[in-house]
């Protein structure tokens, strides 16, 4: 199956009293790497209406109020990364304490958007600085350049939108023999290839290799670590940005610097967000409570009650009233001792908190990912890692409930739709109007091809149904479809309706 790509961001000069946060005894702050999206549209503009007109609107966090959040990459947003602790503590909840005094911070900040659209001159002086060469072309709303031959070599995609997500990757061609039923599950054909063994660059030497890069996004005074390594020799550097004078989370550029100092693959977001509406925020100390109060824990899991104790016997096996010793009388019932499970009588985890710091954080606001003024805890367990945790910033009478979402339309029976397959490449054939589609797909199922003509482009969809009664075996096999279009292709790029990109032609 053809790659799939997301995405990420640039700057400004941090603001000392109110960026630098404070340090509590015995520790320093870490910012973790997530990823995030937009399409800038929604909320951002009724935050600028709100600027210019009054109060502020109330913004819909998707997660609900405060929403504490641990860091790692998630992929979609702060979460809770693999191996991380759940801020809410499982079970028996979590109190995270401040070792030393909290700073208050400001009184008010703004929220950022992402807006406008990417130029073709920002894409190639990202591409310049990640050592590719060529021009980008516009493919749908994705800006691309990529290899033309046999899909072997680098490859850049930016969305045209702001905030601009955008990858890079080094693809080697598609794995050979592969039976793994082509789905979401499934390795893409063009993955990188794993490197070479051997010593990763130092953290110092792999900063150094991606400042250039840092600097064409506007990150050159982001926060940049350098611990992660992948395929045993390949150093994960990490920047999370400054925006609008403040640090962010969620927010953050990744890039994989080979043993040579290359980048071999990265991420990130190319535009940085826009100044929003300003909101009264809340100080740390009470942030910190809220955090606490949504981190009480979930109560027992699993069974919900204690096991009902039996009714006394004598020794012939008859019932017997514990109170008499007797027979008990009609309608009797025997009282249950009261029970504690191990789980009612464990103590909250206890967690320090040793820094605290006023910044962004990337939250979802009624369908549009924006940052989000935020104080960042750092949470130092004894037992583990320290870790970020997220509180919104924002004071509660200018957060609203998240809206309810709309039950999913259940599709009718024997419909068997199922998830879009993506094209592999597509072949001219005929007089120019027929159209040979090569994908992959399951050999249970059938498959029709659409194809949408438009004057600078034709769009094809993989139409697949299933018999969801059928049992199936999970093997893959690659299918080639025909479709006629109306008139001939000529020049037009064939793109692919499921993945936005353009097909290439074999």
């Amino acid at each position: 199956m053809s790659g799939r790509e997301n995405v990420r961001r640039r700057r400004n000069i941090i603001a000392t009293s109110v960026a630098a946060g404070v340090l509590l005894a015995g520790g320093g702050g870490v910012y973790l790497a997530t990823t995030a999206s937009g399409d800038g549209t929604g909320a951002g503009a009724a935050t600028r209406a709100a600027d210019a007109a009054g109060p502020p609107t109330p913004l819909r966090l998707e997660d609900g109020g405060g929403g504490d959040t641990a860091g790692g990459d998630t992929r979609g947003g702060p979460g809770i990364a693999p191996g991380e602790p759940d801020p809410g503590g499982g079970p028996n909840g979590t109190v995270y304490t401040a070792k030393g005094p909290l700073p208050q911070g400001p009184s008010s900040a703004a929220v950022h958007r992402p807006e406008g659209l990417v130029t073709s001159a920002e894409v190639t002086r990202l591409a310049e600085a990640l050592g590719i060469s060529g021009s980008p072309s516009l493919v749908g709303e994705v800006w691309t350049i990529r290899p033309e031959k046999d899909g072997s070599g680098a490859r850049l995609d930016v969305a045209r939108k702001a905030p601009g997500n955008w990858t890079y990757s080094w693809y080697d061609g598609g794995p050979a023999g592969d039976a793994c039923l082509k789905g979401r599950a499934c390795p893409p054909p063009g993955e990188s290839k794993p490197a070479p063994g051997g010593t990763p660059l130092s953290e110092a030497a792999a900063k150094a290799a991606a400042a250039p890069i840092l600097k064409a996004l506007g990150q050159d005074d982001a926060k940049v670590t350098a611990t992660g390594v992948v395929n045993g020799s390949v150093r994960v550097v990490n920047a999370d940005p400054v925006v609008g004078g403040l640090p962010t989370y969620g927010w953050s550029t990744g890039l994989h610097i080979a043993r040579d100092g290359r980048a071999v693959a990265g991420s990130g977001m190319l535009k940085e967000p826009a100044e929003g509406a300003t909101y009264p925020v809340i100080g740390a100390a009470k942030a910190l409570a809220g955090l606490n109060e949504d981190a009480k824990g979930t109560g027992p899991i699993g069974v919900g009650h204690c096991p009902t104790a039996p009714p006394g016997v004598d020794g012939n096996g008859k019932a017997e009233d514990t109170r008499t010793g007797g027979e008990p009388a009609p309608g009797h019932v025997e009282p249950t001792p009261p029970c504690q499970t191990i789980v009612d009588m464990a103590a909250p985890d206890q967690v320090p908190v040793t820094t605290a710091v006023f910044g962004l954080a990337a939250r979802d606001v009624d369908g549009e990912r924006l940052l989000v003024p935020s104080w960042l805890f750092t949470a130092d367990p004894a037992d583990g890692a320290p870790y970020t945790v997220v509180r919104t910033a924002v004071t509660p009478e200018y957060l609203a409930p998240p809206a309810k979402p709309s039950p999913e339309p259940t599709p009718p029976p024997g419909d068997g739709a199922a998830a879009a397959r993506v094209v592999e490449s597509v072949r001219v054939q005929g007089d120019g109007r027929e159209l040979a589609v090569t994908f992959w797909g399951g050999v249970c199922s059938t498959y029709t091809v659409k194809a949408d003509e438009q004057p600078d482009r034709v769009t094809v969809r993989i139409v697949e149904k299933t018999d969801p009664d059928r049992v199936c075996i999970m093997i893959a096999k690659d299918f080639t479809k025909t479709v006629t279009l109306k008139s001939p292709l000529g020049d037009r790029p064939v793109v692919d309706a499921a993945s936005g990109e353009a097909v290439p032609r074999r």
